[in-house]
């Protein structure tokens, strides 16, 4: 498994104490968010449906890569590679 960081944005900070970074392993994204819940509990439902999907106002993206356009979450990640939350901004 790889260590992989995720950068926390502002919004969901409250449910990783405030750290705006958290370093978890994983194979694929969708194992670095499941152990991403397992150390902070209730941050799943913030990002991901009820289906396990992404919500479709949260954005992931590996490096500079939305992986909405690479395989979804079962896009493998390696060491040290950066998978940060992106919340969309609404605006006008």
């Amino acid at each position: 498994m790889s260590q992989i960081i995720i950068h926390i944005p502002a919004p969901l900070r409250f449910y990783t104490d405030g750290s705006d970074e958290v370093r978890v392993q994983g194979s694929t994204v969708g194992e670095v968010l499941a152990a991403l819940n397992a150390i902070h509990p209730g941050i799943r439902d913030r990002i991901l449906t009820p289906g396990g999907e992404p919500r479709q106002f949260v954005n992931f993206y590996l490096g500079s890569q939305n992986v909405r356009m690479l395989q979804g979450l079962l896009t493998t990640v390696k060491d040290g590679d950066v998978l940060s939350i992106i919340p969309a901004v609404a605006g006008g």
